[in-house]
């Protein structure tokens, strides 16, 4: 392996989106003659990605892909999911197959699939070598009473993830939809947002995406206590934290989003694991999350507490906890609706009508043939 990871170097290495095309984009929007926050939020999609794009107008998404990071968690084995420890290996063969939730949407999509196995607990062999080419161990670690992951796993883990980064940006992937798949796995983020928000377990236990009951409710809280007590002595060096409590699936995620960020890809989190990555590669790298979109609110209050910390609101809150990418797929089409919209709408001359035409009448001028003879019409290429 080449020198040892320095985690600080992301600080230099992330830049924010181009702001300056932003204020152009916005400039833009006001040339189209609809009233201010006509559009509401699909506004502010259109000019967060132009200023990811580093262009205005922005183009079209067309290269979206699905990314999913799937392993399983030690600390499955205490009953603190509704799926048995050690069977993550299902859910990946769903989504291979097209038959889970996130697969059936990917294809009505048309969004590529991509699963990588991290730290799934079956033979290599019973999946494509594409799938498990980056496998850094066969199940993480017990989180409440050992580590995850050992120091040389977890940075292998995250070399993998930037590695992944790496590929779907040199193969032309022009946005990401993040996915996980995992037994174990919320407990394990939950552990790493309560830690990072200065709360207590039962403050960010939820009931996963199985709807646990009660008593499995208890255990996995438990279970995050006590993987909280683990997790407080190390906050300060965010990849022994990681290995510490997250695992190789999350700490992979968590280089993965780093590393788009360096190359400017722009991200769509799904759920509350996606969520917890992020929230950790903030505290590697402040400028990280303007790169990344909540695509759904699941409704688990880890989620909503490492978002709330991010200063990030969810596009949509439909309470989807299946994971695999489900909700953040959803988001998809709003995205691309705002690249359309950003595009596409005529502009009139900015030296015309350059009130804002708040009664929309510019609007409807621009769309029946501006007096340049169609000059203001966005060639969406």
């Amino acid at each position: 392996m080449s020198e040892r990871l320095d985690l600080d170097d992301f600080s230099d290495l992330i830049e924010r989106p181009h702001g300056g095309l932003r204020q152009e984009a916005e400039e833009r929007r006001t040339l189209t003659g609809l009233p201010p926050q006509a559009l509401g939020r699909l506004d502010e999609l259109g000019e967060w990605l132009g200023s990811a794009q580093a262009q205005v107008p922005v183009r079209p998404v067309t290269a979206p892909r699905l990314v999913v990071f799937a392993g399983d968690h030690g600390v499955a084995g205490l009953g603190v999911s509704t799926h048995a420890g050690g069977t993550a290996v299902e859910l990946v063969r769903e989504t291979l197959e097209g038959a889970s939730p996130a697969a059936v949407l990917a294809r009505r999509f048309e969004v590529p699939v991509r699963v990588v196995d991290m730290a799934l607990d079956c033979d290599p062999g019973e999946l494509p070598a594409e799938v498990t080419r980056h496998r850094v161990r066969r199940s993480s670690g017990r989180l409440d009473i050992e580590d995850a992951l050992t120091p040389e796993e977890a940075e292998e883990a995250f070399r993998a993830g930037m590695a992944v980064a790496d590929e779907e940006a040199d193969a032309g992937t022009d946005l990401v939809v993040l996915g996980d798949l995992s037994v174990g796995g919320t407990t394990a983020a939950g552990t790493l947002i309560a830690a990072l928000c200065g709360t207590d377990a039962s403050v960010v236990t939820g009931r996963g995406g199985g709807g646990i009951d009660d008593l499995t409710w208890m255990r996995k809280c438990a279970a995050i206590r006590d993987g909280l007590r683990r997790a407080r002595p190390v906050l300060g060096d965010q990849l022994q934290l990681l290995a510490t409590v997250g695992g190789a699936d999350l700490t992979a995620m968590t280089g993965f989003l780093l590393q788009s960020a360096v190359r400017h890809t722009p991200v769509i989190l799904d759920g509350v694991v996606s969520a917890a990555c992020a929230l950790v590669g903030q505290r590697v790298a402040f400028r990280a999350p303007d790169w990344w979109l909540a695509g759904q609110s699941t409704g688990e209050p880890a989620q909503a507490k490492a978002l709330d910390r991010m200063a990030v609101d969810p596009l949509l809150d439909q309470g989807i906890a299946v994971g695999g990418g489900t909700g953040a797929l959803l988001a998809l089409p709003l995205v691309r609706a705002a690249a359309a919209l950003a595009a596409e709408l005529p502009v009139r001359e900015a030296d015309k009508d350059d009130d804002g035409g708040g009664d929309g009448a510019g609007a409807e001028n621009a769309a029946a043939g501006p007096s340049d003879g169609g000059r203001g019409a966005v060639d969406a290429t």
